[in-house]
């Protein structure tokens, strides 16, 4: 009888088991559309710049001699962590100017950073929506030398050390042929060194500009010159040339 009893309970555990993997199933998350950037429009004194982000203009860049003076705050980044803990931040203030991402473009500058703590930038930048954006800076790293790092991010950052400079001073340079990004760095503006290269898979339209950061900081600033837009690619990739 006992068995009998087993046998009868069996087809009711697997109906039981049928019934409770037949739930609804919750509706899919759709990834939410990035949000509207609140861009400023810069009078005549920034050109080439026609943008700021995360902040007026005249409260964080000044203009003299064809120089621009840009000054970050405390806490002032663009970093989305990968890890843990979460640390998400696109406060840093920048000048930009609008790109057709679908023609040959270089663009290079001069910055001279002040690096008073670990982090403390000025960068070049490429900006697309607010997940996803190219840092290229002129950083101090952890133990206070100065060197180039890229962040390249898309919804969370890589994060990369390149060369230490014994300098207080750099030329940057980022150029495409619509394919492809480098981005080159040089020490007299006529002997670059390729500091990355990757594929150009970003929209028809871009931004691209400068800034300066103070994450773990009190503030910081970074003066920029000899800043050149022009429509042409470099020929040579790896020469930056």
């Amino acid at each position: 009888m006992r068995m009998k009893f087993y046998l009868l309970l069996l087809p009711l555990l697997f109906l039981r088991c049928g019934d409770a993997k037949q739930h609804t199933p919750e509706p899919a998350s759709t990834p939410s559309a990035p949000k509207e950037i609140a861009f400023e429009p810069l009078i005549d004194k920034y050109q080439p710049f026609q943008q700021a982000l995360n902040g007026p203009a005249d409260g964080f860049a000044t203009v003299e001699n064809n120089k621009i003076t840009m000054t970050a705050g405390k806490q002032t980044d663009f970093f989305i962590e990968p890890g843990t803990p979460p640390y998400e931040f696109a406060n840093a203030p920048l000048l930009l100017k609008t790109v057709d991402n679908t023609r040959p473009f270089t663009f290079s500058c001069k910055t001279t950073p002040v690096h008073q703590v670990k982090y403390d930038a000025g960068m070049a930048f490429i900006f697309v929506d607010e997940k996803r954006w190219l840092k290229f800076a002129f950083e101090a790293d952890e133990r206070m030398k100065k060197r180039l790092v890229t962040v390249k991010t898309a919804d969370f950052s890589d994060d990369n050390n390149h060369d230490a400079v014994n300098s207080d001073f750099v030329y940057l340079k980022i150029s495409s042929d619509t394919k492809v990004v480098g981005f080159y760095y040089s020490l007299d503006n006529q002997n670059w060194q390729l500091v990355r290269v990757f594929k150009n898979d970003y929209p028809p339209m871009i931004r691209v500009g400068i800034g300066t950061q103070s994450p773990a900081g009190e503030g910081n600033s970074s003066v920029f010159e000899a800043i050149q837009f022009t429509d042409q690619a470099v020929k040579d990739f790896r020469m930056g040339i």
